[in-house]
């Protein structure tokens, strides 16, 4: 009889890839774990219980089928695993890597739930791809058949590319339009390297080039350019993310030396390009020897502290107005940066910076949670009396991002918008009011992950694809 290669939780226990020391890997901004050898992937995939109502596979954006891939690898059938995951992800090695699994597949994975520790479905996801990209197992697209109709997307990052792949599996001619000068949006260069390595981002620009994707680079879209897109194209797709920084008001705020998350890790991510960035040669967006406050508790808040660490800060800390228990960013990324060295000042907020011409301290009220607020959470409450001042010479405010006003800026004042400045949009297909427009991923949802970005990708496409099969079957009767 053929033993069992899966339910193995109860003897074998949970086993991330090993994690470089935070000594080591502060030096560099190469990704912090390790690769998993192919028994140990193995090994680790076999645990999974397969159980009859995969809340992991429930609790992912994109519904990845988790539990068939991890018992194709448990048994060793790897390029199958591959196959599967791709089926339904459009970048599995990305997501792999950036996702929080903590909060969507892993923490609701089932023998989590009963003591046992979660699968490691992240890791595991990594491994398959990476293992395909080194055996040549994933190739460009190419389409059964060329199609005459043409989709322009107007933003490079998760979302568009998304679109434009699954675009391109059905023969449609796309173009992509990005303000930069690399596609991949955040992926490129919001999030750092040890996270995410960049040579991963741009091997998936130059696999949808050879798949016939045409790239318009540093194509800044106002009023005439979107109109000249839209008319040549069939249809055309926002995806251009939310990239206005939120801002604080109060004393102080105008001082040198207090920036924004965006341009601080932007920079950071052009050196290791090797592009000449003025803005970190001559200091202000460098965190070397400088005392460094970090204003704010998601993902983006994590990036910064880690990246000022790397950059050589004397000290770097991050002011949050909650606890550690209800902060936004993932619990994970957050233990990672106290390895590294990073401060946390919970309950803490800013209420002014000191300085002359340059920042000298955060001026910084303490502060206690009281009753819940709309949201739910606990919402803080000054303490009075108990304000100190915190020295700093760099001051990144990562406070969350909000859409930029593209009824002005496309010159589209027909372009529909909700209270909170995202585009407005269909549910699922992302049709807006507009004639042949769509809108997707962050530009709809407000600031989010990555992996909602690709499912409205993923969805969008179908949707304009159906879209174009209809009128196609009109104009054929």
């Amino acid at each position: 009889m053929a033993k069992q290669p899966m339910l193995k939780f109860v003897q074998i226990d949970r086993d991330m890839p090993e994690k470089r020391a935070a000594e080591v890997r502060k030096e560099d901004f190469n990704e912090i774990y390790a690769e998993y050898a192919s028994a140990k992937a193995q090994e680790q995939a076999s645990r999974c219980s397969q159980c009859g109502v995969p809340y992991c596979q429930s609790h992912c954006p994109l519904h990845n089928n988790i539990p068939d891939w991890l018992n194709l690898t448990a048994t060793g059938r790897l390029e199958e695993a591959y196959q599967t995951s791709q089926a339904t992800n459009t970048f599995p090695e990305i997501c792999g890597r950036i996702c929080p699994q903590d909060r969507l597949c892993e923490g609701n994975c089932v023998i989590e739930q009963s003591g046992h520790g979660t699968v490691t479905i992240g890791t595991i996801e990594k491994y398959i791809t990476d293992t395909a990209w080194d055996k040549g197992w994933v190739k460009p697209v190419a389409p059964a058949a060329e199609r005459s109709e043409s989709v322009g997307i107007i933003g490079g990052g998760p979302g568009g590319l998304a679109a434009a792949d699954m675009l391109r599996r059905a023969g449609i001619q796309v173009t992509v339009y990005d303000r930069y000068d690399r596609a991949g949006g955040l992926l490129m260069y919001g999030i750092p390297g040890f996270k995410l390595e960049k040579d991963i981002v741009q091997r998936r620009n130059d696999l949808l080039a050879d798949g016939g994707v045409e790239f318009v680079l540093n194509c800044d879209v106002d009023a005439a350019k979107f109109e000249e897109i839209r008319a040549k194209h069939d249809a055309v797709i926002i995806a251009t993310g939310v990239y206005k920084s939120r801002d604080l008001s109060m004393p102080g705020s105008g001082l040198n030396g207090i920036e924004k998350a965006i341009d601080f890790l932007t920079a950071s991510n052009r050196k290791s390009f090797g592009d000449v960035v003025e803005d970190f040669d001559n200091g202000r967006l460098n965190a070397d020897g400088k005392k460094v406050v970090v204003i704010g508790g998601g993902d983006t808040a994590m990036d910064c502290v880690r990246t000022s660490i790397r950059q050589g800060a004397t000290s770097v800390k991050c002011l949050y107005r909650r606890d550690r228990a209800n902060m936004p960013g993932s619990q994970r990324e957050t233990q990672n940066a106290e390895e590294e060295g990073v401060i946390f000042e919970w309950l803490s907020a800013p209420k002014g910076f000191t300085g002359d011409d340059n920042v000298s301290g955060v001026m910084v009220q303490k502060m206690r949670l009281g009753q819940p607020d709309a949201s739910g959470r606990q919402a803080p409450e000054v303490i009075e009396g108990a304000d100190y001042v915190e020295e700093a010479d760099l001051v990144i405010k990562a406070l969350g991002f909000e859409p930029e006003d593209l009824p002005t800026l496309f010159g589209q004042p027909d372009l529909p918008v909700t209270r909170w400045g995202t585009v407005k949009a269909a549910f699922q297909t992302g049709e807006t009011e507009m004639e042949g427009v769509y809108a997707i991923g962050d530009i709809v949802r407000g600031a989010s992950l990555v992996v909602w970005a690709i499912r409205d990708g993923r969805d969008c496409a179908d949707a304009i694809i159906d879209r174009f099969n209809s009128k196609a079957a009109v104009a054929a009767e």
